[in-house]
């Protein structure tokens, strides 16, 4: 299990930010690239852009988690792989 934590694999530990907008809102976001990878496969299987998935998270997740979007981004990932996958 601990292979997957080989120097080889060190950009999916690196943060990334991209730039989004919510509601007409403009916003940044910070994640490592492989909970922006997770993130990618759930629009895809939900048949949305990410722009529109970080939306809908946006207004059910929020709402429980006080504002903390890139932790609430986080929990999903996990979530979404412990269900799915």
């Amino acid at each position: 299990m601990f292979n997957v934590c080989s120097t080889e694999q060190v950009k999916e530990f690196v943060p990334l930010k991209r730039s989004i907008r919510i509601h007409g809102h403009g916003t940044t976001i910070r994640l490592e690239e492989a909970y922006w990878t997770v993130l990618e496969q759930m629009a895809e299987d939900e048949e949305l852009s990410l722009a529109k998935l970080l939306e809908l998270i946006s207004d059910t997740c929020l709402v429980a988690n006080d504002k903390n979007l890139a932790s609430c981004l986080r929990v999903l990932c996990l979530k979404y792989i412990n269900i799915y996958y």
